[in-house]
């Protein structure tokens, strides 16, 4: 079993150009996924609506892990995403994360709650945006 982590999904999912949309998912996600960021429940096609609205925002950037822990099926984290705009402005989100793994590794539910270090009053809601 190859398990997964944020920094591997979030790369993937918003900075690697060379995988789709739906290979990143299916890489890093169950089927069954569901993710709840900052109170908001989302299923798997809502979050993958967030993603593909993401991509059209995002330039570039990179995603520094501080903690990470594994305990079995268990998952968690605190990391911060540092996101450059198409526009030219940059965006700094500190995430806390608790995930539950499957059998195989991928992600299965995430519940996070996130904390704007810098941006825009405008870039509050990228954690869980979709248009």
């Amino acid at each position: 079993m190859t398990r997964t982590d944020i920094k591997s999904a979030l790369t993937d999912l918003l900075l690697n150009d060379g995988i789709t949309l739906e290979q990143a998912a299916e890489r890093h996600f169950t089927p069954d996924y569901r993710q709840r960021t900052d109170g908001s429940w989302a299923d798997r096609t809502e979050f993958l609506e967030h993603i593909a609205h993401l991509r059209t925002l995002v330039a570039g950037g990179s995603v520094e892990v501080h903690e990470e822990l594994y305990d079995g099926t268990k998952y968690a984290d605190r990391h911060t995403c540092h996101i450059t705009k198409k526009d030219g402005s940059t965006v700094s989100m500190e995430v806390y994360v608790f995930a539950d793994l499957s059998a195989d590794g991928r992600f299965q539910r995430i519940e996070e709650t996130t904390l704007m270090l810098q941006g825009s009053d405008a870039d509050r809601d990228l954690g869980s945006a979709r248009s």
